[in-house]
């Protein structure tokens, strides 16, 4: 999902790669790195990157960097291994115009569609961290790099925060584009202001800084924008985006991404990327990654809290607690249950229980998919995806970096980036990302746990390190971003709500979802509790919204 599609089957390293030896002839330094170190050559190579190398008798590589910021996507056809940049490009070229129906149903339970499937029949995603190689006829998918934990004994904080500090001002400067046209993102959060301050601090003038804000109760967030504005002399831009504007830009923005995609916040990306290449600017940084490599998403200390039951002495577990709070009769009692509810949770295993409040689950599969979809996919198939994905992990790590590890995949990799990678293309502005720089993550590597979350106290290096250097007032708030009114608006906007109930009409007449599901959905529960069932009118609606453009006529057979 890069801002510009490469054409299929053409040799080719985008991207900035960092190699151990500078290089000013990118495509040429590969070849010569696998020439010398073969297929895992690319877990040498630092920075955001995606290559394509043609080999002596039609062998071929592919890898891409370690949260595959850049996409690469590729399909074994006459005894050749094709790619191309986008699913959509390559589908194109093959002459592939079948869906893939479990894909379909992933997306609905994930809301992206996870790496290696597609949408497409028979075109595969490669991983983040995975390389492909086709020589021989035969084709290998492989991690070349999995991240070690390798926590300090004796951390020497001073010393880290040092580092740290280092590091990152390092990965901002090098990520300001030629031209010294470079924006950022600015939340107000921790992360967006971090980069807002150290871009002031390696250009030495106002970073041009984009916010987007809502005119609705509880999701505004601009005011804390303006402090960490104020604090770095920040020339700063805010455009509060309307329910007219998602009814203009949705169709673009579903159709852009080359399969199915429904984070909803890619629309206020967009038009945050949109204002500042409107502007002049050629390049945005964004913040993405800080929660994930520092410990800051809130289900890292609930999952911690859940945890410690599992480090209860078995005797206890079994003999008194499961007894009394897990009783048919006991378990009812007001008081006992929240106990009851915490066990039930506690013992469903890791990352099952990270699933347990998933949006499709809860709704209920027979009331929301039509028979014949249901009987045409493997609905395990998610939960076994992540099972194998936490299985291949690092089993010597902490719970914490076992989680850090996981979201890597399924948080940056599958959603967030290719969220602000998707619409900065369809802006077409540049994007970098200074706090996934691979040294920043080596260095989180080493971070004791303690260091990430202390007790519940989330990402805690991480804000003392920058105390000092971002307001207080950032360092305390609770974590938002941008985060979408779209159900209280579809409730009361006559366009939005036409547009979001003529899109679900369409999904139930592909044969996917039943038509008493979506008629609940939009004449009842939507207006009972617009926020919640929201997001399933929105993970809907841009399905259809894609399905128009790209595959018109799908109906499930």
């Amino acid at each position: 999902m890069q801002a510009h599609a490469l054409p299929p089957d053409t040799p080719f390293a985008s991207g900035a790669p960092r190699f151990p030896t500078p290089a000013t002839d990118a495509l040429a330094a590969w070849r010569q790195a696998y020439a010398a170190r073969g297929a895992g050559c690319a877990r040498d190579v630092g920075g955001e990157f995606a290559v394509a190398l043609d080999l002596p008798d039609g062998a071929a590589y592919l890898a891409v960097d370690r949260f595959a910021v850049h996409s690469l996507c590729y399909a074994v056809r006459d005894g050749r291994l094709h790619f191309a940049s986008r699913a959509d490009a390559l589908a194109e070229r093959l002459g592939i115009r079948e869906l893939d129906t479990q894909a379909l149903f992933d997306y609905l339970f994930h809301h992206c569609i996870p790496s290696p499937r597609t949408i497409f029949a028979g075109i595969h995603r490669l991983p983040p961290a995975h390389y492909a190689l086709f020589e021989h006829g035969r084709l290998t998918v492989a991690p070349y790099w999995t991240p070690r934990f390798d926590e300090q004994a004796r951390p020497d904080f001073d010393a880290l925060r040092e580092e740290f500090r280092s590091i990152l001002r390092t990965s901002v400067r090098e990520r300001l584009g030629e031209d010294g046209k470079t924006a950022c993102f600015l939340s107000g959060g921790t992360d967006s202001s971090t980069v807002c301050g150290l871009l002031r601090e390696a250009t030495g003038e106002a970073p041009a800084s984009y916010s987007i804000g809502f005119e609705a109760e509880g999701y505004d967030e601009m005011a804390y924008a303006r402090i960490a504005a104020k604090a770095y002399g920040a020339d700063h831009r805010e455009y509060y985006v309307t329910p007219a504007d998602l009814v203009k830009a949705i169709p673009d923005v579903a159709a852009h991404y080359d399969q199915p995609f429904g984070n909803s916040s890619a629309v206020p990306a967009f038009y945050c990327a949109s204002r500042a290449r409107a502007d002049g600017y050629t390049r945005i940084l964004a913040g993405d990654g800080g929660d994930e490599l520092f410990g800051g998403n809130t289900r890292y200390a609930k999952e911690r809290v859940f945890h410690a039951y599992s480090q209860i002495p078995s005797p206890l577990r079994s003999g008194v607690l499961h007894p009394l709070f897990m009783n048919p009769v006991t378990g009812q009692i007001p008081l006992l249950k929240k106990g009851t509810s915490y066990i039930r949770q506690a013992r469903v295993p890791m990352p099952d229980r990270m699933q347990s409040y998933n949006l499709l689950d809860r709704l209920g599969l027979t009331d929301v998919l039509t028979p014949a979809f249901l009987a045409a996919v493997n609905t395990g198939a998610p939960r076994e995806h992540q099972r194998a994905t936490w299985a291949a992990g690092p089993h010597d790590a902490s719970l914490v970096n076992q989680m850090l590890a996981f979201d890597w995949r399924y948080t940056l990799a599958e959603n967030d980036l290719p969220k602000v990678v998707g619409t900065t293309g369809l802006a077409d502005i540049e994007v970098g990302f200074p706090l996934l720089d691979t040294r920043l993550l080596d260095f989180s590597l080493k971070l004791p746990t303690s260091y990430k979350l202390k007790g519940l106290k989330l990402r805690w290096f991480f804000k003392e390190a920058l105390r000092g250097f971002l307001p207080d007032e950032i360092l305390t708030k609770k974590k938002h971003g941008f985060g979408l009114p779209f159900g209280p608006w579809a409730v009361r906007d006559a366009a939005l709500n036409a547009l979001a109930a003529e899109s679900l009409r369409g999904v139930a007449a592909r044969g996917l979802v039943r038509q008493e599901f979506i008629d609940s959905l939009l004449t009842r529960r939507l207006k009972e509790h617009a926020g919640y069932y929201g997001e399933m009118v929105w993970i809907l609606m841009m399905l259809e919204q894609w399905l128009r453009r790209h595959a018109p006529d799908y109906r499930l057979a």
